[in-house]
């Protein structure tokens, strides 16, 4: 279902796929989102076969002019997952209704998994015995 405008010269109608576009082009643009994550088998598989899609992982639902969206994400490891959704969800929010003009009730943030980029960041440097380099000559 698009949404529809009506405007003194005519009629504005935006697609739903436009909406979910800008909505995962806003989310993925936040600090520690690691990326989306497909909604169903159909979106998995298209991500497979390389095709890139910036509305992948989001849901659009409009009732009475106003806008329903869920991501589907996937966070980076050591990030604090809620204050990188609060982040998302603000984010979206402002950038659909900047863009769109369309008021968005609310931005549910589902997330859907961790990603593990190798082993996590340590504090210090590992124990064990130093390696001593020879003085280099001048």
């Amino acid at each position: 279902m698009a949404q529809q405008q009506d405007t003194g010269l005519g009629k504005v109608q935006i697609a739903d796929e436009v909406i979910a576009s800008i909505a995962g082009a806003a989310a993925t643009e936040c600090y520690g989102l690691a990326g989306m994550h497909a909604r169903s088998v159909p979106e998995g598989i298209s991500v497979l076969l390389g095709r890139e899609d910036s509305a992948r992982g989001v849901q659009v639902t409009i009732d009475e002019n106003r806008a329903v969206i869920d991501l589907f994400v996937v966070v980076q490891y050591g990030v604090n997952i809620a204050e990188v959704a609060r982040n998302v969800m603000e984010q979206v929010k402002y950038a659909v209704e900047n863009q769109c003009g369309l008021e968005v009730a609310k931005v549910n943030v589902h997330v859907q998994g961790v990603r593990l980029d190798g082993s996590p960041p340590t504090a210090s440097p590992p124990a064990g015995p130093r390696q001593h380099r020879p003085p280099t000559s001048r």
